[in-house]
């Protein structure tokens, strides 16, 4: 993010007012815009010359200003300030999650599909949070390791589960059968999802995470407080944007195979799903990122007693924090 780039000024979180929801949602449209991911080196090297220009002189944020900061936002890590790798990175979210998303959702999976689908999206999930985390704390080989397995396990012991046991309920219509076995793979996703969000940034709660003066950006100390904030609302965040892409294109599948689908090919089915998902998948992430600021601000008072009292810089008793919740 430009916030990495070193400088005396602070540069301006957003264009929009990030104070409100729909200005939230405007911002993280433009970060997870899939466009970003055409910017090369070369692009993101003249974005960090102008914004330390910036933060090192005067003058207003201009046009060209905000689409360097946008580059930088959409690319670098804000703990780090180096790029996040291209497959993990918010602009190529929607992308990347594609075809696993296709894959679970697939009627008629077997079992054994359902374990390399579910195995995929896990791994895909693992990178994911390991790439935008917190980074105060980062994992080693072998918990980043026991951490993947630990999420695969949970996913898939919750798909193969649930799919053995809705073709036995009785006393339900074969249609909420259809239904339910639809909605297996959200129901795996989503409760892997929030434990693998726990597992792999479990670090950051157990020793706290690095808050920020308001005021300087200097660094005031350790948090675990604010670590459980930002893992947890994270968790959260997964759950809300996994809910449209999981749930929606599934029933409306199941309609269209009532109506304009039946007796069509699987390719044609196949061609139907992907698109649904597609749409519905551009469409609910900003609105998905945008529930809670990446950036959040707590008061001194909100978190531990060994953080109030201390001053910056300038002097000044610290009386608000900000950390990088993550993505």
């Amino acid at each position: 993010m430009a916030s990495s780039i070193p400088g005396d000024r602070i540069v301006p979180e957003s264009r929009y007012d990030l104070d409100t929801y729909w200005g939230r949602v405007r911002h993280c449209a433009e970060v997870s815009d899939p466009r970003m991911l055409l910017n090369v080196s070369r692009d993101i090297e003249m974005a960090r010359q102008l914004i330390h220009q910036y933060k090192s002189g005067s003058g207003p944020m201009t046009p060209e200003l905000w689409r360097a900061k946008r580059i930088l936002d959409s690319t670098l890590h804000p703990d780090t300030g180096t790029p996040v790798i291209l497959p993990f990175r918010m602009s190529s979210y929607v992308l990347s999650n594609l075809v696993v998303t296709v894959g679970m959702l697939t009627p008629g999976l077997g079992t054994a599909g359902t374990l390399f689908w579910q195995i995929a999206n896990q791994s895909l999930n693992v990178a994911v949070n390991t790439a935008n985390a917190n980074k105060s704390h980062p994992l080693t080989t072998q918990q980043l390791v026991t951490n993947y397995l630990l999420a695969v396990a949970g996913s898939c012991s919750v798909a193969v589960g649930l799919n053995a046991i809705v073709p036995k309920l009785r006393n339900i219509s074969p249609n909420t059968r259809t239904i339910l076995s639809r909605l297996v793979p959200f129901a795996a996703v989503v409760s892997a999802g929030m434990v693998n969000v726990f597992l792999m940034r479990g670090e950051e709660i157990r020793k706290g995470i690095t808050v920020y003066d308001t005021v300087t950006n200097q660094p005031v100390g350790t948090s675990k407080t604010a670590a459980k904030y930002a893992v947890g609302e994270t968790a959260l965040s997964r759950v809300i944007n996994a809910t449209p892409i999981m749930v929606l294109p599934a029933l409306v599948l199941v309609r269209l195979q009532k109506g304009v689908l039946k007796g069509r090919s699987n390719l044609a089915v196949a061609a139907a799903n992907l698109g649904l998902i597609t749409v519905t998948s551009f469409a609910a992430l900003p609105f998905a990122l945008a529930i809670f600021p990446q950036k959040r601000v707590r008061s001194i008072d909100d978190l531990e007693e060994h953080l109030r009292g201390v001053t910056n810089r300038n002097g000044q008793v610290v009386k608000q924090v900000w950390f990088n919740r993550g993505m």
